[in-house]
């Protein structure tokens, strides 16, 4: 009798090993992702949203947190809107992720698209903040960012301006906050022209541009070369680094303002709630490496991670952030 109560005893916890290991994500074999899943950034090769998709890419495969390919593609036009369009005709797909910033709000709040961030994508999380930055050639003659506003405050028309966005988001609006934080009107007559394919660079070498407005991560290569010299930075307290270090804020220089480029991850409208979830998960966790940290520090982001709930709830305040802000400037 003995004998045959063990048996069944050691069947049943068989038999309770087994369901547990179902049910365990780790020792079950994944139904996603088991192709490739696209990552799209919504401008030109070389610019901020290029190297945080790039970066993410190697960051998921060399922790193996991702073993299924992570092409990258480059969707530029409309400061995002071609790229939003292409994520509307692709909704309830979960074969591709994209890397957007303020633009995502700005194109809608500005007109130059109907669609926008609550209705028409999946906010999966936000992974880094990007400070904007104002920079000028080695030889330009101005010095300082107070010396472009004092030219801006006596001839707005004097002083050309480009960035990597297109006219009315984020390059152009960071531009125009600090701006009008400094006392300049007549904020429409400022030219700017943007370069979403990411030619800013070559029109600012090129004296075709006086000042070049964009991240950080676009220039550090140039900041440490000595070809360009940034005047401010967009963050509230002074960048980490040997260079960044160096570099004052808006603030430092008496101008009460500031402008965080957040970077954050989407997935299309409708994304199955088995892809959001399982980006919500692998996100978070690469997040927190060694990798990640690593990049981050490598383009002079700040680490930031927000989970979906988060995410969305930062969404929302930005939102009615930029809404002022248009309101204020245009």
């Amino acid at each position: 009798m003995k004998k045959w109560t063990r048996w069944i005893l050691t069947v049943f916890l068989a038999a309770v090993l087994v369901g547990c290991g179902r049910e365990n994500p780790e020792q079950e074999e994944r139904t996603y992702p088991r192709e490739a899943v696209e990552l799209i950034a919504p401008a030109g090769p070389g610019g901020g949203y290029d190297l945080t998709v790039r970066a993410m890419a190697q960051c998921l495969q060399e922790t193996g947190l991702v073993s299924v390919p992570l092409p990258v593609t480059n969707k530029p036009g409309g400061g995002g809107r071609v790229c939003l369009e292409y994520m509307h005709e692709k909704r309830g797909s979960n074969d591709m992720l994209v890397v957007y910033s303020p633009p995502l709000c700005l194109i809608n709040l500005n007109g130059s698209t109907a669609l926008n961030y609550r209705d028409n994508t999946t906010p999966i999380a936000k992974l880094a903040v990007d400070y904007g930055c104002f920079a000028v050639r080695a030889d330009s003659p101005y010095q300082t960012l107070n010396q472009v506003m004092d030219q801006l405050k006596a001839d707005p028309g004097s002083v050309k301006v480009g960035g990597t966005s297109s006219e009315y988001t984020m390059d152009h609006v960071q531009f125009l906050k600090i701006a009008h934080a400094a006392g300049v009107e007549a904020l429409q007559e400022i030219p700017y022209e943007g370069f979403e394919n990411g030619g800013v660079m070559a029109q600012l070498m090129g004296e075709r541009v006086d000042v070049m407005s964009a991240g950080i991560s676009d220039v550090l290569g140039l900041v440490e070369s000595g070809d360009i010299r940034v005047l401010a930075v967009t963050a509230p307290d002074r960048l980490e680094g040997d260079a960044l270090s160096q570099i004052p804020t808006c603030r430092d220089l008496g101008i009460d303002a500031d402008f965080s480029n957040w970077r954050g991850i989407f997935g299309p409208e409708d994304m199955p709630e088995e892809a959001v979830e399982y980006w919500g998960e692998t996100l978070c966790k690469m997040a927190g490496t060694k990798e990640w940290a690593a990049a981050c520090d490598r383009y002079g982001w700040t680490v930031d991670y927000q989970g979906r709930d988060d995410f969305c709830k930062f969404l929302d305040e930005v939102n009615e952030e930029y809404a002022q802000l248009l309101d204020e400037i245009w």
